[in-house]
């Protein structure tokens, strides 16, 4: 087993000895920049801006239909980064979709790419009239996370919006095996303050979408971290 390194070592003891006790939002956001910012000076620095992630593990049971927890949402801030999105449509739509900045557009012969085993896209967006071409993709899109969806807001008529939103960085998220629901809330170059709206924007967006049928405690823990970070605990 690789023992873990330098880098590591160091931020594993800043994070000791910041304690167990969670942190309120802006303060757990502090933390973690001043984590990179506060390496001895022999320690390597990232050489990429680390992406920010939160965790929070909730009170629900996936295996129930009833208790899944996902969506999608645009950050107060974005999240850095601009996807990819490819848009199966026709018509006039073709046109919409290329004017809202779509970096593919089409329908058979994007299906029949993709059947292939080409994948360079981040987001796929289909119009309610393409579903036709776009369900016999389930197979390959549906495992990593690709497939329009209605619920997702990736099949729709709004075509404009739809893609504007995800180039603006929109994001989608699902609650795990585990009840834990993962999400991408930015940049650890971000500001403290854009940062800290994002997580607050994020987490007031979870307890309003908490399902009817989830019983006691429904936020039990959550936690923010980056790419090559420990993670901090943030009071629910």
């Amino acid at each position: 087993m690789r023992s873990p390194s330098k880098r590591m070592k160091a931020m594993r003891e800043a994070a000791l000895k910041l304690g167990a006790v969670p942190l309120p939002v802006l303060d757990a956001v502090k933390a973690l920049k001043g984590l990179e910012a506060g390496l001895p000076a022999n320690i390597k620095r990232a050489k990429f801006d680390q992406s920010v992630e939160i965790a929070i593990r909730l009170g629900v049971d996936p295996k129930q239909a009833d208790q899944i927890v996902r969506g999608s949402m645009v950050f107060p801030h974005g999240i850095g980064k601009s996807k990819r999105v490819l848009v199966f449509c026709q018509g006039a739509n073709v046109e919409v979709a290329n004017n809202a900045g779509a970096a593919f557009v089409g329908g058979k012969d994007l299906a029949d790419q993709i059947k292939g085993g080409w994948l360079d896209f981040d987001v796929a967006i289909a119009t309610p009239d393409m579903m036709g071409v776009v369900g016999p993709l389930g197979k390959v899109l549906g495992p990593r996370g690709l497939m329009p969806s209605p619920r997702a807001g990736t099949v729709t008529n709004d075509i404009a919006t739809a893609v504007k939103e995800y180039k603006a960085g929109k994001v989608e998220f699902r609650v795990d095996a585990a009840g834990i629901v993962h999400c991408v809330v930015g940049k650890l170059s971000f500001g403290e303050q854009q940062l800290a709206e994002n997580v607050e924007a994020f987490l007031k967006h979870i307890v309003a979408i908490k399902p009817n049928t989830s019983k006691g405690i429904y936020v039990r823990s959550i936690y923010l971290t980056a790419t090559m970070m420990p993670s901090i605990a943030i009071s629910a």
